[in-house]
This record gives structure tokens, C-alpha cells and sequence, in this order.
């Protein structure tokens, strides 16, 4: 079997699992419609009293909708790696690590399954997106999906290496609590940057999604609490720190 064989046939699989599972694209459809028509719409009518001036001219709605598709990557991304412990039970992975295939192609293969299933539910996403306030430009919408993919990526990655590592489904829930919330909530994903409080402020700026759904932000709606170009970087430094924590992970795996 050649490299770029078993690489196809990694990601097809994980392409063909997400589509068999009708399930997941179900709910990655109706998860962010609760975010927001439920969270959206109940809590912008009380935040500005309903008005746009709040959040910079556009509805809550429109405001969160960039981390409302960053919440569907990063979910979907992290948790990918909960596959990884599942192949090991079924001994599927076992199989795969004996293949004649390096460590590095094991990891991209997987990797890309991982980025291509993300992308499908942003896509999903992206579609709704009309339907709150959320109008598309020639360059909107690939600058869009530059950021999304830079966090799939990366985040698909870190959730590699941390299933790489483990050998049970239990120890996988604490990744929700110390991993997804904290990168989540604390991403400006919910609410403009300008009220925080300074010590509050310092913790945002140290999270790298930040700078994602502040690009994705200024791309869909043209809101920019920092410079592009450094949503930009930020955004492909991450991809690039956790392709290389995940591939070092696959190397340093046991079979």
C-alpha cells in the first residue's frame, strides 16, 4: 500500500462514517439553531434592549452567529478525537498502526477526515447563516472558511493527540470541562471585547480563538476588535502548533 493510498483511504473512511451517521448531521444542523434562535433571541432581546446599537449596528443574533460556527467546529473537531479511543476498543486501530504506513500519513489521513467532517457541518451552518442577518461577499466567504479551516485543523489535531493518549471514553469528559468550555467562553465568541474587565481582558487576548472569531467576525459582518492581519497569523500559527503536537503524539503512540 502506497502513502498516499492509505492516506485516501483514512479519510475516506472517516468521510463515509460521518454521512452513515445520520445522527450527527442532525444535530449539527439543529445544535446551533437552539444557540441561536433559543440563546440568541431570548438573550438579545434583554442585552441593548433589543436594538442593534449594542452590538455594533447588527442584531445579537447576527453578533454571535461567527461563534456560534466557531462552537460547531471546535465541538465536532475535539471530539474526533473520541473516535481514536473507540477504533482502539474495536482493535480497528490496531490494524492500522501495524499497516505499512508511516505515522505521519496515519495522522494526516485522520486529520483531514476530521477537517473535511468540520467543514461539512460549517457549511450547514454557513447556509442558515442568510436567515439571521448574515449577508455573503465575494470575499467574505472565503475568508471564512480560511479561519474555519485553520481551526479545524488545529483543533482536530489537539483532539488527536489527547485521544491518542487515552484508553477509555470516560477520561475524554474532562477535555469538555478543562479544554472546549474555557476555549470557548473565553473567545469574545458571546460578547464585544470593549466592557471586560482588564484581568478579564488579559485572559481573552491569551486565547487564540479569539483572534479566529474576531476574523471570522470582520469577514461576515465587518466587526474587527484587532487587526486582520493578526487574526490572520494567530489563526495559522494554532493550525500549525497543534498539526505538530498531534503528529508527535502519533509518533510517540504505542501500537
Amino acid at each position: 500500500m502506497s502513502e498516499l493510498s492509505g492516506f485516501y483511504a483514512l479519510w475516506y473512511r472517516e468521510v463515509k462514517v460521518f454521512l452513515r451517521e445520520r445522527s450527527r448531521i442532525i444535530s449539527s444542523l439543529v445544535t446551533p439553531l437552539i444557540w441561536l434562535v433559543a440563546f440568541g433571541g431570548g438573550l438579545g432581546s434583554i442585552v441593548g434592549g433589543g436594538g442593534s446599537q449594542a452590538f455594533y449596528g447588527v442584531s445579537y443574533q447576527a453578533f454571535i452567529f461567527p461563534g456560534v460556527l466557531m462552537l460547531t467546529v471546535l465541538f465536532t473537531s475535539i471530539f474526533f478525537g473520541l473516535y481514536i479511543v473507540w477504533d482502539k476498543k474495536v482493535d480497528f486501530f490496531k490494524e492500522v498502526l501495524v499497516a505499512p504506513l508511516s505515522r505521519l500519513t496515519l495522522f494526516s489521513g485522520k486529520m483531514m477526515g476530521g477537517c473535511t467532517d468540520s467543514l461539512l457541518q460549517a457549511a450547514i451552518l454557513l447556509i442558515l447563516g442568510v436567515f439571521f442577518g448574515i449577508s455573503y461577499t465575494i470575499t467574505s466567504l472565503p475568508i471564512t472558511i480560511f479561519f474555519v479551516l485553520c481551526m479545524a485543523a488545529g483543533t482536530v489535531s489537539l483532539g488527536l493527540a489527547i485521544g491518542s493518549q487515552m484508553t477509555s471514553f470516560e477520561g475524554f469528559g474532562l477535555v469538555q470541562s478543562f479544554v472546549v468550555l474555557p476555549l470557548y467562553f473565553l473567545s469574545g465568541a458571546l460578547f464585544p471585547l470593549t466592557n471586560l474587565p482588564g484581568w478579564l481582558m488579559t485572559v481573552t487576548r491569551l486565547n487564540p480563538l479569539t483572534y479566529i472569531v474576531d476574523g471570522m467576525r470582520g469577514a461576515l459582518l465587518g466587526i474587527y476588535q484587532f487587526s486582520p492581519w493578526l487574526d490572520a497569523g494567530i489563526a495559522l500559527g494554532f493550525m500549525a502548533v497543534f498539526i505538530a503536537i498531534g503528529t508527535f503524539a502519533f509518533m510517540k503512540m504505542s501500537s
